[in-house]
């Protein structure tokens, strides 16, 4: 099957989605599906990216192309508005009509974030065109990206109490921001969380902490993606100083980005020119100030009472009959206040624990709730949904993602991990039950029901054929877990061989692990859960996911085994040792 692969877009979140895409180019099922990675671009144009530019480190480093770029800037493909309208250079791709998706691809893997990406606008496109696409579909993608509704549809399923505000741009008026913020203070309390209502839930989150006026005005303007900026502080940077803050502007997990309205009136779209409208604007106003708005800003944002307790989060797959199964909750155990875009997709800022470090009895409460709500908001395939549980016990719901961050080690591949399932057969799956949810909506039935047959006959032969045993070596430290982690995966990857992680403990003792020891964050995460049982709560799910399991990933051993040498675990075909790559 052709599964086509769609990264990138105009949302603030596009690199992240070039993470997930480019997690599908090479953890997808070799034996399975074809890949056809497909880049959408700033314009909204759809691109048969070439091959070779899914290993570039990110988005900016190929598109626009080199001969499109000018100056010493590094720019989205928005700050260049008249390349809209030229073809797309050979060396990046061909463009590709909606109309020509059919004949590239049998099914669209989405991998965006965000506005025009998970709110229903390219699910509808491809529902048009008669394209099947992951994740859940146009109700349950347009309910996921508007918070506030959100808010309102969780409180009906599961009765929550959770105080909010809705500011909208209209009402944000200086004269009576100090006003607003007493009463924010009176009635919702301090801390305040502030949300951009239409982002991602890593994107446009600012806490406001402390009794400043100051502060909550910044909170505010920076989740309607705007931001002031007063003569004074221009006119005593050098240009070295403004250069890098108009660069600050392009970098879409620190700035507002382009292009960007000035005071409401001019639009602009390059650094070179908005640094040259802002020294002629304070050329002529020394004393006064610069308000500039994203061209996307938002109109209104999300105020609400902050929540003290432990955060969670907790992925809900299906059954092929459409019944929710509630994955094992995470627990993101923070190294910062705000678990914003960079304390999740950045290194050593969070950590995942699983499940909940709480009862088992409030972890099987969590995915009571989690179920329901994905039964209520018409949720289908694979959903995320983040949580607190307070001191006193409640669980409070909030953002649920339709379709997750999809690094290697997302809270969504950890948690299908611990039923079994490794980020290739997480994806068999995600495109499988996706595929059978299309089906339901009574359009191109025959054709899709043909696809989703063939498909599962593929699938069956893979899960209960014979596969060449791996034996992935490595010595309990944390570089060579890393390396082990990617040899891991790209065995699980080729369809037709199946790694096996062995471990070789500084006392010589080898240990055969488990699946979910694989997706972990560090070595020391492994030597802890080798040193305690398996938890309740991951034995329960793992069982009552077993059909499913046992579907994609055949019968799967959630025992670890302790020999005295490597060559005593047995039905291993060929060994890697990763300390021969280690350098």
């Amino acid at each position: 099957m052709r599964i086509g692969i769609f990264f990138g877009g105009p949302s603030r979140e596009r690199e992240i989605s070039f993470s997930g895409g480019k997690t599908a180019f090479e953890y997808l099922d070799q034996s399975l599906f074809e890949p056809v990675p497909v880049f959408v671009d700033s314009f909204g144009r759809f691109i048969l990216l070439n091959n070779s530019l899914m290993y570039r480190p990110g988005i900016r480093s190929f598109y626009p192309a080199v001969d499109g770029q000018n100056g010493s800037f590094n720019l989205y493909i928005e700050s260049f508005p008249e390349l809209a309208q030229k073809p797309v250079p050979a060396e990046i791709g061909v463009e590709l009509l909606p109309t020509d998706f059919g004949k590239h691809f049998d099914f669209a893997f989405l991998a965006m974030h965000g506005p025009d990406c998970e709110d229903g606008a390219i699910q509808g496109l491809l529902e048009w065109y008669r394209i099947p696409y992951s994740g859940p579909g146009l109700m349950g993608s347009a309910l996921a990206i508007d918070k506030i509704l959100q808010n309102d549809m969780i409180a009906l399923v599961n009765q929550q109490e959770k105080k909010s505000w809705t500011l909208t741009h209209h009402q944000w008026i200086p004269q009576e921001q100090e006003i607003l913020f007493r009463v924010l203070k009176k009635h919702l309390g301090l801390p305040l969380v502030i949300k951009a209502p239409h982002q991602g839930s890593s994107i446009g989150v600012a806490i406001v902490k402390n009794d400043s006026l100051e502060e909550f005005i910044s909170a505010v303007d920076q989740c309607f993606f705007q931001l002031t900026l007063r003569a004074p502080e221009w006119l005593g940077w050098n240009q070295s100083q403004k250069q890098n803050w108009a660069q600050r502007i392009a970098n879409l997990d620190e700035g507002i980005g382009y292009p960007v309205m000035a005071n409401g009136l001019e639009l602009i779209h390059h650094p070179d020119t908005l640094i040259a409208f802002v020294e002629g604007y304070f050329g002529a106003n020394p004393s006064g100030e610069l308000l500039l708005s994203s061209s996307n800003a938002e109109d209104q944002v999300l105020i609400e009472e902050f929540i003290e307790g432990q955060e969670f989060s907790c992925g809900c797959i299906q059954f092929d009959n459409g019944e929710p199964l509630a994955l094992p909750p995470s627990e993101v155990v923070k190294m910062v206040d705000v678990f914003d875009f960079n304390s999740k997709y950045k290194p050593g800022a969070s950590r995942k624990r699983i499940p909940v470090d709480t009862t088992l009895e409030k972890n099987q409460e969590i995915q009571q709730m989690i179920t329901a709500v994905f039964k209520q908001l018409g949720m289908t395939a694979c959903v995320r949904i983040d949580g607190f549980l307070t001191a006193d016990g409640r669980i409070l719901l909030h953002d649920p993602n339709t379709i997750p961050g999809m690094s290697p080690t997302s809270f969504i591949f950890k948690q299908m991990a611990e039923i079994g399932l490794d980020v290739t057969q997480a994806l068999t799956y995600l495109v499988r039950q996706s595929l059978r949810e299309r089906i339901r909506l009574g359009k191109n039935t025959w054709e899709w029901r043909k696809l989703l047959k063939e498909l599962d006959v593929a699938i069956i032969e893979r899960s209960t054929g014979k596969k060449k045993q791996i034996g992935v070596l490595f010595e309990d430290n944390n570089d060579q877990y890393q390396l082990a982690r990617q040899r891991f995966g790209a065995i699980n990857a080729t369809g037709t061989q199946e790694a096996i992680p062995v471990l070789q403990a500084k006392d010589g003792s080898v240990y055969r692990l488990t699946k979910p020891m694989m997706f972990k964050d560090t070595i020391v995460d492994v030597q802890d859960l080798m040193e305690r049982p398996r938890h309740a709560l991951l034995q329960e799910t793992s069982q009552r996911a077993q059909t499913l399991t046992h579907f994609f990933a055949g019968t799967v051993d959630f025992e670890i085994y302790k020999v005295k040498d490597k060559d005593l675990i047995g039905s291993i075909d060929e060994w890697v040792v990763v300390s021969q790559d280690y350098t």
